[in-house]
């Protein structure tokens, strides 16, 4: 397809009106960073037309209806309460899509040609009927205090600006794929690398799920949900969210502070909402989750502490969850690993040879030598944890070994009850990262010092060994060898 213009920027002029004599208006700034930006990602300058001159009440001109809007290739729409208002922006966007069908339609492949850009925020009923199944790129923030729109703008300080610039490069990034798809000669699009469910998010985690969103992204991987979570009606959103998470082969969700906006119907905000419905997802088809809470967060509110509590401590969780409480970078690491096609587990050995891993904490590393060498020397290999490394090779260690190790051990030493919970939790998913067979055992080796979480401990899922106060006793391992000696002993079915 050939056309004249890449992007024809359609604004109510009141919007780019100086609010201090002698500076640019805010559109002229958002052209001029933008022009910068996607010829940067082109290689060559892009051709965009906006029209300076005429006012917001003229009359609709016939030659920009014939001459502009059939030659343009993409249309960014600055929605703000003029926009919404104006006839002629209305119109722009309305023969807009009208003449695309004469040019291959308004969607391309899974892309729109239309861009949504807010600049001022307005309620979803009043977005032009063209908009408002679009997600759009906000260039506001809201207040945490207040809870007011602040603009994002060149004029407004050093942090506005370096927000600003982000909210450009995910425009510009975004449209200079779609030109490419315009294009002629350009091969046929990949397939995508994977679609990930990326949990809308309370105010507070904003700027982590949008720089989660562009890597994934970049990466080639289509990001869900594709369209807003509106009406703000709980079963309604409910649906919506069920039809979006059916279509990902993995769910990622950012929990902080905040507990989130409640929708009409229910008790339970967004966020705990679409929790809810990939929990259920992970439980009949196998979707697996990763959820992410920031190191060392703190929660006020009742409600958003009760929420991740249960995070932290649900035992009814499917193979497949993991709870991280790392930095973002890690949580990045962590989604593509799980995106990365997973390796076949090796082939057993045929020597007979068992392998015991032994989960301990760091802390407790020398405490665990006594039991090491009584394994070692009753002939089994004894696999032991990574504690230093980068991030992503010690999951990747865990989780193979995980796959790999005939019997579990943990050691419940100086580790607090959530360790110990979260990695029972590991075992659980064993079998969604690769794991063929059972173990043969798992144990839970509880070592000093002594607390009253470990006197209260039961669980169905492995052994309860409890080491004397006196130091290691090799009786105390007893149970958990005979019961890997006793399903090793039976014939392989």
């Amino acid at each position: 397809m050939a056309f004249e213009n890449d992007i024809f920027i359609s604004y109510a002029h009141l919007d780019d009106e100086s609010i201090l004599e002698g500076q640019k208006g805010w559109v002229s700034s958002f052209h001029r960073v933008l022009e910068i930006r996607v010829g940067q990602l082109l290689g060559e300058k892009p051709r965009i037309w906006r029209d300076p001159k005429l006012q917001g009440n003229d009359y609709f001109a016939d030659t920009l209806l014939a001459e502009r809007l059939p030659r343009a290739a993409t249309l960014v729409s600055v929605l703000s309460p003029r926009y919404a208002q104006s006839e002629w922006c209305t119109k722009e966007l309305h023969e807009f899509c009208r003449l695309s069908a004469e040019t291959g339609g308004v969607r391309i492949a899974d892309k729109a040609r239309i861009f949504k850009v807010v600049k001022t925020p307005i309620p979803p009923e009043q977005h032009p009927a063209e908009l408002a199944p679009l997600l759009g790129y906000e260039f506001f923030e809201v207040e945490r205090e207040t809870g007011r729109p602040r603009e994002l703008s060149l004029d407004f300080g050093p942090e506005a600006e370096r927000r600003f610039l982000a909210r450009i490069d995910d425009l510009a990034y975004d449209l200079c794929q779609l030109l490419g798809l315009l294009k002629g000669g350009v091969p046929a699009p990949r397939e995508p690398r994977a679609t990930v469910y990326l949990a809308e998010t309370s105010f507070d985690l904003k700027d982590e799920r949008e720089a989660v969103q562009r890597d994934l992204q970049r990466a080639g991987c289509t990001v869900l949900p594709d369209r807003p979570l509106q009406p703000l009606v709980r079963d309604e959103i409910a649906a919506i969210i069920a039809g979006q998470v059916a279509r990902a082969t993995l769910s990622v969700h950012l929990v902080g502070k905040s507990y989130g906006i409640v929708p009409d119907g229910g008790p339970e905000s967004v966020v705990v909402l679409q929790n809810q419905v990939a929990a259920q997802r992970g439980r009949e088809a196998g979707l697996p989750r990763l959820l992410w809470l920031p190191p060392g967060l703190t929660v006020e509110d009742e409600r958003q502490k009760a929420f991740v509590e249960r995070l932290r401590t649900d035992p009814d969780v499917a193979p497949g969850t993991e709870l991280l409480e790392t930095p973002l970078e890690d949580l990045k690491s962590a989604i593509h690993g799980r995106l990365a096609p997973k390796p076949k587990p090796p082939m057993p050995t045929q020597t007979g040879l068992k392998r015991i891993y032994l989960l301990s904490d760091g802390p407790d590393a020398p405490a665990v030598g006594p039991l090491v060498d009584y394994l070692f020397d009753r002939g089994f290999e004894v696999v032991q944890p990574l504690f230093e490394g980068e991030e992503d090779e010690v999951r990747r260690d865990h989780e193979e070994s995980l796959c790999t190790c005939d019997a579990v051990l943990l050691f419940y030493g100086t580790a607090g009850e959530i360790w110990l919970r979260r990695k029972l939790r590991d075992l659980q998913r064993a079998p969604g990262l690769g794991r063929a067979q059972p173990f043969l055992a798992r144990g839970i080796y509880v070592a000093p010092p002594a607390t009253p979480e470990k006197e209260r401990l039961r669980t169905l899922e492995a052994f309860v060994l409890r080491a004397p106060a006196a130091g290691f006793d090799p009786e105390t391992l007893a149970p958990f060898l005979a019961k890997i000696a006793s399903k090793s002993a039976r014939p392989a079915s």
